[in-house]
Parts: structure tokens; sequence; C-alpha cells
């Protein structure tokens, strides 16, 4: 059984610890590697080498930490297939998924490349008298990032490529579910010329998270994944005195107004509930039907639901793989059996997919309820699986009620041909991420990605500028510089004249 180890220092190291997490193909449910779990040990000797390593990365001017970057972008896109291959081949979903994820991560190294601009100061002359005041923004030092299954490529490289630009060193904690993504990623950093001990991969479980939060020498870290992992992670790197940014779960809506293009619409929700399985937090997992539109939508989605192609990820024929283990299908298909026990309606039920020569897989097919309401727990709680709500409203009022009441605030999209309908949902939505006649609403790397209320804790978003302005500290400078005249010392506060 190959065994997957950790990344330090630019060479893959062995850890300490005996303890190992199991990694399996999910087209096929059978185990393919293990991978070892750093103990609090593995990962404070990481943490002193990335120290080491910042004393001079951080001296680096900007430009040269550019060229390493710029040559890590050349490397990706010379390795994207093998990459792809490694994310479809642990995390299962289809190839062109995720290739598409692999380039939504490039994004922001090739934002990251121009990190010579993004980093300049403001300065101000004479701010008084013969005095000037200018700024600067300089690296935190070693920081981290704790990542998720879904996208073992892109969550990543949404942190380390602008934090490493910015001068920092870096700790990546992916998810043992799907670790050798990241790896290779580590390794094509090395050879796009980083420096020792500025990347390091820790492969880890809740031991390695907590050693993150407890080390003291770790200044800021960056989190994606569920609410209460969230929340966790932001209470205790708070009580550790550490910068945050924990992004938590969601509950994304796409709001289907009468006048809409119906079938633009249907086909966004196909692509943003079904794509990657719906395990994406930016998924829409309730479509919001107002007024008479919800018949005509339940019968076209729920066709379009029954025929959609499920099979191995890299079948170029599949729409959607399976789930990323046997135990989150478990946890997906309760989910539905809940819903159908809550008085939903069932239009389309995945549950008993089988695929010939697949057998155990980790499959389900697409779910499609229709009439559920605001009090069940399929629509309040994430899913993150196959699992589409539709619920009906009457009017445009009540839909922006309904979301804004909801205690998530990732993602949220509108369908209409009604201009003031789509300016005023854009402004009076609670919701950090907002589409208009687009399903999936993320944003492009030099904007930044974030949510609002119980789905992002902390004040940063990721990458853009809210990236740029989480991985640096800044300094603001007042300089006079005296003509040889002395003046006495002053004991008020001091003013500009």
């Amino acid at each position: 059984m190959k065994l997957i180890e950790h990344f330090v220092g630019g060479k893959i190291i062995p850890g300490s610890s005996d303890k190992k997490g199991k990694v399996y193909n999910p087209a096929t449910g059978e185990q393919e590697s293990e991978v070892r779990l750093a103990s609090k040990s593995d990962l404070d000797q990481a943490v002193e080498v990335a120290k080491k390593a910042f004393e001079t990365w951080s001296l680096k001017p900007p430009l040269q930490r550019a060229r390493v970057i710029f040559k890590f972008k050349e490397l990706i896109e010379k390795n994207s297939e093998e990459l792809t291959k490694l994310i479809v081949s642990e995390h299962g979903k289809v190839y062109e998924d995720a290739r598409g994820s692999l380039t939504r991560g490039l994004e922001v190294v090739e934002f990251a490349c121009g990190i010579p601009h993004l980093l300049k100061g403001e300065y101000s002359e004479n701010v008084g008298t013969d005095v000037d005041s200018y700024s600067m923004r300089q690296p935190l030092g070693v920081v981290a990032g704790i990542t998720p299954f879904n996208f073992p490529a892109m969550v990543p490289m949404w942190m380390f490529p602008i934090a490493i630009a910015c001068g920092n060193t870096f700790i990546l904690k992916p998810s043992e579910k799907d670790p050798s993504c990241p790896l290779r990623l580590a390794e094509l950093l090395s050879e796009a010329g980083l420096p020792d001990g500025v990347f390091n991969v820790i492969n880890g479980d809740k031991e390695a998270v907590d050693a993150i939060l407890e080390n003291k020498d770790i200044k800021a870290v960056s989190f994606v994944g569920s609410t209460p992992i969230a929340k966790y992670i932001y209470e205790n790197s708070a009580k550790n005195e550490k910068r945050v940014q924990a992004l938590g779960g969601a509950k994304n809506h796409l709001v289907v107004m009468p006048d809409c293009d119906l079938d633009g619409a249907v086909n966004g929700l196909m692509g943003a509930a079904y794509g990657s399985a719906g395990e994406r937090c930016m998924a829409q997992s309730v479509a919001v039907a107002v007024g008479d539109i919800g018949d005509e939508l339940v019968s076209r989605l729920s066709k379009k639901a029954e025929a959609l192609k499920v099979g191995p990820g890299m079948d170029k024929t599949s729409e959607m793989g399976p789930l990323v283990t046997k135990e989150h299908l478990e946890k997906v298909k309760s989910y539905v059996d809940l819903g159908v026990e809550e008085g939903a309606k069932l239009v389309v039920d995945g549950r008993n997919l089988k695929l010939q020569g697949y057998e155990n897989g980790f499959y389900i097919g697409g779910c499609l309820f229709d009439h559920v309401n605001k009090d069940m727990r399929i629509y309040k709680e994430e899913i993150f699986g196959p699992v589409l709500s539709v619920v009906r409203v009457k009017t445009f009022e009540e839909a922006a009620k309904l979301i804004n009441d909801h205690e998530y605030g990732n993602g949220v999209s509108i369908y209409t041909r009604d201009g003031d309908a789509g300016r005023t949902f854009a402004s009076k939505i609670q919701i950090g991420m907002v589409g208009i006649n687009v399903p999936i609403p993320v944003p492009m790397a030099f904007h930044s990605f974030g949510g609002w209320k119980r789905s992002l804790f902390g004040d940063s978003g990721m990458h853009g500028m809210e990236g740029i302005k989480f991985y640096t500290k800044l300094k603001t400078v007042t300089s006079r510089w005296p003509s040889g005249v002395r003046s006495n010392a002053e004991f008020v506060m001091p003013t500009m004249k």
C-alpha cells in the first residue's frame, strides 16, 4: 500500500506518528493508499523550518518573488493533465470539472504574479511643514492554511500563492481524504525555484489542526470547511492571538422569476446543483420558484435530473461523479430519507443508483425535492450532495425575505429579465456573493471571495486585495529630516503645522 508522507523543507519526509488515514478511489470504492497523519511534534518541526526560511524569503524583493510565481504558473500549465487526474482519482469529480477547478486556482497564481504592484503603499508629501507620511505592507511570518476535500488544488491555491508572494512562509494542512495533489503542487513550487521551507505540507487530522491553532509562531490561519469547524477555528485562532479567516457552510438559493429565461435558469440550476456531485460551498441547493413558475420549473428540472449521466470521473461522458467517501454517501442518503419523512415531495430519487462494473463506488443519482418549506431540516442544513430543493413563494419580496432570514450567507443568484428586480436584489440581499443570470457567482481572482453571516468568521475574504491585506501588516511612517536646528521638547499632542 502506497504511503503518502509530508513535504517539509523542500522534500518528502516521514512523520513521527504511526497514525494513518485511508485514501480511496471514490469511483471504485477501493482503497488506493494511506496517508500518515501528523503529530503535534511534526507540525512544530515544520513551523521551525518555515520560521528559518522566512528570515531570507521575506527580504527578497517582490520582483524576485514574482519570478518564482511566474515559473510556478508555467509548471502548472505544463503539468495540468497530471494534476487533473490526481484530483479525479482521489476526489471523484468528473475530469472537466477537475480541470476547471485547477484553472480557477491558476487564476490566483496569475494574480499573485503582479505582487510588485499590489504591495505598493501610499505616499503623502508635506502632511505638515517638511513632514512626509507613507505606508508599506510587510509580511506576517509563518502562516497556515487548512483546506477541504472538495477542491484539493483550487482552495489551497486561493491561499498560498498570495501569502508567499507577500513574503510569508506557508504551512498547508490539506484534507486527508485527497492529499496527493497538494503534495504535487509543493514539488512544482520547488521546481519553480521556491527556496526550501517556504512552502510545506503537513497531512493530518484534528491533532494537526489543533497544533496549528496552538503554535505561537503561526501568525495567521486561513480555513475553508463547515460552519461548526469554521467557528472552532475562528475562536481558537483568536484565543491564540492569530489573524484568521474561516469560511464556513452555505445554503445557496437561486431565485427563478416568472419573467426569466427559463431554459437558462434550468441549465444553470443543473450545473450548479449537481456539478461536482453538489460538493461545493457555492452549489445552488435551493431553487426559489416565484409566482406561477413552479410547475414548469419542476417539470423541466425533473426530466434533466433523471437523464443526468452519472459515472466515473475519467469517463468523458460523465456529467456527475461519485461522492468522496462511503461515509459521506450515507450521510447524503440520510438527508434524502429525512426529506421524505418531513413531507417534501421527492420528485427524482437517486438513492438506488448502481453502475455496472462500479458497484462499490460511492455513487448517488441526482435528487430533486418539491414543496420544501423553511421549517424543514433539508432546507435549513447544508447537505453537500446532489440534492436540490424547490421552495415555492408568491412574490419577489417573499423570496428575498426567505434568503435574508437564513443563517448562511455565502452565495445567491437570481434569474430575471427585469433590470429593476436584478438591481434591487443585488442591493438588498444579505449575501456576500450575488449572481444575476449567473448560476455560481464565484468572483475572479482580482476580486475577493467571501460570504456573510455564518458563512464567514473573520473580516477578510479570500484572494484579490482582501488576500493581500490579510497576509500583510500595514506600517505607516511619518518623517521629518531636520535642517540642523534642534527644537525644544514638546509635551503636547503633536499636530502638523
